[in-house]
């Protein structure tokens, strides 16, 4: 079950965190994963633990913004039977203390980013006859999260982007579907914690753990095993939806 042998698969942030945890899967269950990632240090790092396991990848130095750099790449790749949309940032802010700068910065990426690879990779399946979509949305546009203002209103777009493509391109055997993770445990989540609680990281990581019912975050393979099934076959009367897993956050917080 959840065979990509034969299947291209280009993931995009997948120099680090859930990004990568698609990517060494892809590669485990035999997909040729393109690791695209702004870093390129990250970017080599995932492609050799990839080979090293006798996997088969490659390594894409990509600022997804860059809409001419996104379609340049995705035409070398040529055939892209999956794509995994996993880029993207984050902002601690409400609405009156978030600089429009912030605002910009993340729709750049977010929005704008989530958009270009779409852009590029849409038309490649069309001529493929068919592929599979994934988008990385959060629980941040299901609920209210306090001081998410940018980030929240970016993953909204990214849900209602998931609906929009999935309509679109029925007929064209393109199916799209987006998740919503709560926390899940990365480095971003222990670099945040550096740079806002010196000194409290171990208090303040077990009060964001304990904020999910299940009573800790998520583990970057327990989300990349949802990924792998959203876009398997096995998967395949599956498109327009969006999947939650969050430890019991949205239905559970009362």
């Amino acid at each position: 079950m959840f065979n990509l042998h034969n299947k291209n698969a280009v993931v995009t942030g997948a120099g680090s965190g859930i990004g990568k945890s698609v990517a060494l899967l892809f590669a485990q269950q035999g997909a040729t994963v393109h690791v695209a990632d702004l870093n390129e240090k990250q970017a080599n790092d995932t492609v050799n633990e990839i080979t090293a396991a006798g996997g088969k990848a490659f390594a894409h130095i990509l600022d997804v913004s860059d809409q001419a750099k996104v379609v340049g790449i995705f035409q070398q790749v040529a055939v892209i039977d999956i794509l995994v949309n996993s880029a993207g940032i984050s902002h601690i802010g409400k609405a009156d203390t978030t600089s429009e700068e912030d605002v910009d910065r993340l729709l750049k990426v977010n929005v704008k980013g989530l958009y270009n690879c779409l852009y590029a990779a849409i038309p490649l399946m069309k001529k493929n006859n068919g592929g599979v979509i994934l988008n990385m949305s959060s629980i941040a546009a299901i609920v209210g999260i306090p001081d998410r203002f940018a980030y929240s209103m970016t993953k909204g777009a990214v849900a209602a982007m998931t609906l929009s493509v999935a309509k679109d391109y029925l007929a064209d055997n393109i199916r799209c579907n987006c998740i919503s993770p709560a926390r899940v445990h990365t480095a971003f989540v222990d670099g945040f914690l550096a740079k806002n609680y010196p000194g409290k990281e171990a208090e303040m990581f077990e009060k964001l753990s304990k904020t999910q019912p299940i009573g800790r975050m998520a583990k970057p393979d327990e989300i990349a095993h949802l990924v792998l099934y959203l876009c398997s076959p096995e998967a395949s009367f599956i498109t327009g939806c969006d999947y939650p897993i969050d430890g019991g956050f949205v239905k559970l917080n009362n």
